[in-house]
């Protein structure tokens, strides 16, 4: 039986994936401006935030493209499979968001019980040596690590404003922070 103007549009939808899976950047156009507004307005409401939003539904996109070959028709409708993949994304975006802010919290308080308010002679001095430590393999970082952790955690930027500076992908950054946080982490273990 051919393919007739009277078949449901996710029949289309299929056929849109399986171009999308063999990069056909028309079918992915197609697909876009189909349910970009309803997978917007899927990420709108669990996040609340316009900018996260446009970010998920852009780390969402980038999905569809790579993983379009995955989908299985027999498991549910393509706009079923993309709310999904939505959904997922926000909540992760979430998660990430407050591990995040534990770590930075958790980073503040050892600051702030750690500051030399009150320490005496001898906890001033090994604050000293322990801040050019820190100080010392923070600049061993590859340039491009130590430029994102510093703005993260001496400029106090978040992600996304760190990629918006520096005009690159919101997960170059934090994949830049993560691989220079475990540089530090292995080069600071037993001194600080």
């Amino acid at each position: 039986m051919g393919a007739t103007e009277n078949q449901p549009a996710t029949d289309q939808d299929v056929e849109l994936l399986r171009g999308i899976s063999e990069g056909d950047r028309w079918a992915f156009a197609c697909f876009y401006d189909q349910y970009c507004k309803l997978l917007f307005a899927v990420a709108y409401r669990i996040l609340n935030d316009q900018k996260e939003s446009e970010d998920v539904l852009q780390e969402v996109f980038l999905q569809i493209w790579d993983k379009a070959g995955s989908y299985n028709p027999l498991l549910g409708k393509p706009v079923s499979w993309a709310v999904t993949l939505t959904r997922n994304k926000a909540i992760d975006y979430i998660r990430a968001h407050q591990r995040r802010s534990k770590l930075l919290e958790h980073a503040a308080t050892e600051f702030l019980t750690r500051a030399p308010g009150s320490a005496v002679a001898n906890d001033s001095v090994h604050g000293r040596e322990n801040s050019e430590l820190i100080n010392s393999a923070v600049a061993e970082l590859p340039a491009d690590q130590r430029k994102a952790i510093e703005m993260a955690f001496f400029g106090g930027l978040t992600q996304n404003e760190i990629s918006e500076s520096l005009k690159e992908p919101l997960g170059t950054i934090k994949a830049r922070i993560r691989r220079g946080m475990l540089k530090l982490r292995e080069r600071l273990e037993g001194f600080v």
